[in-house]
């Protein structure tokens, strides 16, 4: 066998590795069930965030090489 042939089989035999590899890493994330969204409930007790802008604020905004 020439050089050529040997690194072809030697590439051919690591991308079937990859492959294998990466669909039995799919089957075992598939298999660890639905997946589920966050629970809601924490998420209802905390207060939403509001922001107050002052008059300065919006002049800084407006022009901010001030």
């Amino acid at each position: 066998m020439n050089r050529s042939k040997v690194v072809a089989i030697v590439t051919g035999a690591i991308s079937l590795i990859l492959a294998l590899a990466y669909l039995l890493l799919v089957q075992f994330l598939d298999f660890r069930g639905e997946m589920l969204p966050a629970p809601q409930s924490q998420l209802l007790g905390a207060p939403p965030y509001t922001a107050t802008l002052t008059g300065e604020d919006v002049n800084l905004i407006q022009n901010p090489c001030i």
